[in-house]
């Protein structure tokens, strides 16, 4: 497990330092427990963070215990992409790795006690019925017809059940609570329903499976939870937690805190809608490196010590609200500010003819890989004859302010010389095809002899020793900043220029080899990462993970 400094105290930790202080808890034991049906987005990291790094503060310990109660959507993958997840975060279960399928002949005791003891029914009613039956906020749930039988009628039934006498969703197992309760998830609440479903961990041994409801509280009092951190949807579904926990024989009873879920503008955090996007072929994957899930995010290139940070400072709330995506990007950039190796990369490229430099001549120009860490060490960057800049560095009838290249005109190159352009050379639609230069030898980088001072710098590479790379320029993925609010379909709702992927780009020599995963500044440009997927030394394709923020509009670079 990661060591880090304490986080922030918050209402939870104020809990929980007062459980403490009265003695009604040795030690602190919470759970992340995610349903393996899709894979985890940034929104379960926040919840990953604030379980385990309470237990990591508190000395005690946090479990991963996979809701798998549902097999018809649960699959293999997803458990083993969600420990990848939890691991590539900084967090580790040390053994304690439990599963809520792992608990089904205990669950089926309890509740074949609560039948015999007249509180838990079998009922015939369809889902549609006890739905229509339920009744609304303001008006009480009708009982269902079978809300008396008898215990020994319940319970033959349940067993019956159990065997596999009955169809799919012919019958299900109630608990009998209060039909005119204000609190709807009090109203005879499912326990159990009949769905013929291979399960990866226990086969084919069920063929009726709990609720979440049924099996979250009673998993959690199993494992000696004391703390069971869950967010605000679930605050209704107290009442219920706590009922279940009653009626069954436990040394001690956990306790539900909720706090407010993520939300995060441009972004949306449904695990059912971005399954839609992964299923409909909207996206490439889960791990889309436009996808906000933790596999994505990783994809794109964001750090673990990002999304940690970033959860600590938003903090832990009781109220729901939404963060501007601007803090999870600025958040990253400060940190790969301080230790991402700088190169040049030209995205568009415009040749460059250096005329007073010799054809064949090779510069060898020593640059740092961060300026202001010389122990990250340095390469070279070869300037020849022929160059390469971007496109847009050139304009030929340059706009009020524009402060790079146009003829006449003079930037620095950087690392390297002030080169002054003499003339444009155009195809037959009148593009611009090349630029004929000069440079100014005496202004080489570090010549005490330069005292020149001009206007812009851009960068650049040399156009023979240069090496192609693919560029994905990704954005955000959709365009407005509550997808999916309201009536309005999320899918029409996409940006259709999240990703832009160019294939002629060029880099300079040092960056060629780049190994998978291995993250790079390209100078004025943004932040990138070879593709965990695609990228390969000599080949390399580089995700864009969130550009620079443009501090050279003031000075038109």
């Amino acid at each position: 497990m990661i060591e880090e400094s304490r986080a922030p105290s918050n209402f939870i930790r104020q809990i929980i330092d007062e459980d403490l202080a009265s003695a009604k808890h040795s030690e602190v034991v919470t759970r992340f427990p995610p349903e393996p049906n899709g894979y985890l987005h940034i929104g379960h990291a926040k919840s990953i963070c604030l379980n385990f790094g309470i237990a990591r503060d508190y000395k005690g310990r946090c479990h991963l215990r996979m809701d798998d109660t549902n097999p018809a959507k649960e699959e293999q993958e997803y458990v083993d992409a969600i420990k990848a997840d939890v691991r590539w975060l900084g967090f580790d279960w040390n053994g304690h790795e439990y599963h809520a399928a792992d608990y089904f002949p205990r669950l089926y005791e309890w509740a074949e006690k609560l039948v015999r003891e007249g509180k838990a029914f079998v009922d015939d009613q369809s889902a549609d019925e006890v739905r229509r039956t339920r009744g609304t906020l303001t008006t009480p749930g009708a009982p269902s017809p079978f809300r008396d039988r008898s215990p020994e009628e319940n319970l033959d039934l349940l067993r019956r059940m159990r065997k596999g006498e009955f169809p799919d969703g012919s019958r299900t197992l109630r608990a009998k609570i209060d039909m005119a309760s204000p609190n709807l998830n009090l109203r005879d609440p499912v326990m159990y329903r009949i769905r013929r479903e291979h399960h990866d961990r226990t086969g084919d041994e069920w063929c009726i499976y709990p609720t979440y409801d049924w099996a979250h509280g009673e998993s959690d009092a199993i494992e000696g939870i004391t703390h069971s951190l869950c967010t605000l949807e679930f605050e209704a579904h107290r009442p219920l937690y706590d009922w279940y926990l009653e009626q069954i024989e436990v040394p001690h009873r956990p306790r539900q805190i909720e706090f407010a879920r993520l939300n995060i503008t441009y972004t949306m955090l449904s695990k059912r809608h971005l399954g839609a996007l992964v299923a409909e072929g909207l996206v490439s994957g889960w791990d889309d490196p436009r996808m906000p899930t933790i596999a994505g995010l990783r994809r794109r290139g964001y750090t673990p010590e990002a999304l940690r940070l970033f959860c600590d400072r938003i903090g832990v709330a009781k109220a729901d609200s939404t963060v501007e995506v601007e803090l999870l990007e600025n958040t990253l950039r400060e940190l790969l500010n301080v230790s991402v190796k700088r190169a040049l990369c030209v995205h568009r490229p415009l040749k460059v003819v250096v005329e007073n430099w010799e054809d064949g001549k090779v510069d060898e120009i020593e640059a740092p890989f961060l300026a202001d860490d010389p122990s990250a060490g340095s390469r070279k960057l070869p300037f020849t004859r022929e160059l390469f800049i971007e496109r847009d560095d050139f304009m030929e009838v340059p706009g009020k302010g524009f402060k790079r290249l146009s003829p006449g005109k003079e930037v620095r190159l950087r690392h390297a010389y002030v080169l002054r352009c003499n003339s444009v050379t155009k195809d037959s639609r009148g593009e611009v095809t090349e630029l004929r230069a000069t440079i100014d030898p005496d202004t080489r980088s570090g010549n005490p002899k330069d005292g020149r001072k001009v206007g812009g710098a851009v960068h650049w590479v040399s156009a023979p020793l240069s090496k192609p790379a693919t560029l994905r320029l990704y954005d955000r993925l959709f365009r407005v900043p509550n997808p999916g609010a309201g009536e309005a379909d999320f899918r029409t709702q996409l940006n259709p220029h999240s990703l832009e992927i160019l294939d002629g780009a060029r880099i300079e020599p040092a960056v060629a080899e780049a190994q998978p995963m291995e993250r790079w500044q390209f100078e004025r440009k943004g932040y990138y990462v070879a593709d965990a997927k695609d990228s390969k030394p000599g080949a390399p394709v580089f995700n864009l993970i969130v550009p620079l923020r443009d501090t050279w509009a003031k000075g038109g670079g």
